[in-house]
C-alpha cells in the first residue's frame, strides 16, 4: 500500500520532533480524557482532509524490530515463509468454503453474496475471528476504537490503552478499491447479511491491500503503519470518560448474545482456531509446514526420476518415487499423510484430535529425517 505522510497538529508536531515521517516510531501521545482525544481528532481530520480517518483501539501498542508500531493482517503474522504462508490461505480458503455451505443450510438471507464474493466471505471469517484474512479491522467510531482499547484493562491491570488513527482513501461502494493506493476498504454494515448484530455494534470496517495474495516482493508493504496518522495512549481508568456525556461501550454490546451469524461461525471455529479442545493453529502449522517440505522433496525427485519437465501432482510423485523404491516404507505412510494434509485443507477436519495431530507431525519429522530434508530453515 502507498505510504502517507500526515499533517499533524503542533503539539503532535513537537511529540514526533518535527519529522511527519515519525508518527509510527515515536512513543503514543497521552491524552487524559475522551474530550480532550475527541477535540484533537477533529482538529487532524481538518488538517488531512484528502483522508477519512478511521479508528482501531488495543490494549498494547506492538513494536516491530524497527521500533515502529506494526498493523499487519491476522494472515500475515508469525509467516516466515511462502509455504507457511500458502497453507494459511489454503486453510482460509476451505473455510470459506464451509462458510458458504452453513450459510446455505441454514437459509440465511444474502447467502448469494457470501458465496459469489470472495471479500464477503472473508470479512465474515475475520470479523467473527474464525481464521486469519489479509483484511484488518478498523472502525469510523472513535468511542468503540477507545471501548476496545480498555476492554481487558480490569483483567489485565494495565493503566494505560492505545488508540490508532489512520487515513483512508475516501469511499465509494460498499467495497471500494483504490489502485492509486493500493488498497480495499470494506464496509461491513453494507456487505454483510442482516442477520449479523456484530458489524452494527462497531460500527465495523474492514481493510486489505489491492490485488491481495500470498506473494509479495516486501513484506512492510502489507503493514497499515503506511497509514498512520496518529496514535493515543489513553488511561483506563473511569476518569477517562468523565465530562464528556458518553461512557465506555460494554463487552455484552460490542460482542451482543443471540447473534444468529456468530452461531454459524462458532462451528467453523473449532476446526481453524483449536477451539473446544480440538486442533491448536500452532500444531496445524507445524504439520503443513513439515509437509510442504516434504512435498517439495517429493515433487522435485518424481521429477528427476520420471525425466519429466510437466507438473507432477504429489500423488503422482508418491507412485513414481515408490516404483522407483525410493520411499521409506514402500511410502505407505507418506500416502495416508498426504491425505490427512488434504483433509486439513480441503475439508472440516472433524474426527482429527489435537493428539492425533501430534502424533502425524512426529510421523512427518522421522521421515524428513530419513530423507535429510531440514525441519526448517
Amino acid at each position: 500500500m502507498r505510504t502517507i505522510k500526515p499533517y499533524l497538529t503542533e503539539e503532535l508536531l513537537k511529540h514526533c520532533k518535527n519529522d511527519r515521517s515519525k508518527v509510527a516510531a515515536t512513543d503514543a501521545y497521552p491524552v487524559c480524557s475522551y474530550r480532550e482525544l475527541l477535540r484533537t481528532a477533529a482538529r487532524l481530520a481538518y488538517c488531512n482532509k484528502d483522508y477519512l480517518l478511521f479508528y482501531r483501539g488495543q490494549n498494547k501498542d506492538y513494536r516491530n524490530s524497527s521500533g515502529k508500531s506494526t498493523f499487519y493482517p491476522s494472515i500475515y503474522r508469525g509467516t516466515s515463509s511462502a509455504s507457511e504462508l500458502q497453507n494459511k490461505f489454503d486453510l482460509l480458503e476451505n473455510a470459506g468454503k464451509e462458510l458458504v455451505k452453513l450459510f446455505k443450510s441454514k437459509q440465511i438471507n444474502g447467502y448469494k453474496d457470501v458465496k459469489n464474493r470472495k471479500l464477503i466471505r472473508w470479512s465474515i471469517l475475520q470479523h467473527y475471528e474464525v481464521c486469519g484474512t489479509p483484511l484488518l479491522d478498523f472502525t469510523q467510531s472513535l468511542r468503540v476504537a477507545c471501548s476496545f482499547a480498555m476492554m481487558d484493562s480490569a483483567d489485565t491491570a494495565e493503566k494505560y490503552a492505545y488508540v490508532y488513527m489512520f487515513g483512508f482513501p475516501y469511499l465509494t461502494n460498499r467495497i471500494s478499491i483504490n489502485s492509486e493506493h493500493d488498497l480495499i476498504n470494506i464496509r461491513l454494515l453494507s456487505i454483510c447479511p442482516p442477520d449479523a448484530l456484530r458489524p452494527y455494534s462497531q460500527e465495523g470496517y474492514l481493510a486489505g491491500t489491492d490485488e491481495i495474495t500470498c506473494e509479495y516482493d516486501r513484506k512492510d508493504t502489507l503493514d497499515f503503519n503506511n497509514r498512520l496518522i496518529a496514535k493515543f495512549r489513553i488511561p483506563t481508568s473511569d476518569d477517562f470518560w468523565e465530562g464528556s456525556g458518553v461512557h465506555k461501550i460494554g463487552r455484552e454490546f460490542l460482542y451482543p448474545e443471540n447473534d444468529p451469524i456468530q452461531e454459524i461461525c462458532s462451528l467453523l471455529i473449532p476446526s481453524y482456531l483449536g477451539g473446544s479442545g480440538k486442533l491448536n493453529p500452532a500444531s496445524l502449522g507445524l504439520f503443513l509446514q513439515y509437509w510442504q517440505r516434504l512435498e517439495h522433496y517429493l515433487i522435485t525427485n518424481a521429477g528427476i526420476v520420471a525425466r519429466s519437465e510437466q507438473v507432477i501432482s504429489p500423488a503422482q510423485a508418491i507412485r513414481i518415487l515408490k516404483g522407483a523404491d525410493k520411499l521409506p516404507g514402500n511410502g505407505v505412510k507418506i500416502e495416508i499423510l498426504r491425505r490427512i494434509r488434504n483433509t486439513i485443507v480441503h475439508r472440516t477436519p472433524k474426527h482429527l484430535t489435537e493428539n492425533d495431530l501430534a502424533i502425524h507431525i512426529g510421523e512427518l519429522k522421522s521421515i524428513l529425517q530419513e530423507l535429510n530434508i531440514p525441519a526448517a530453515d
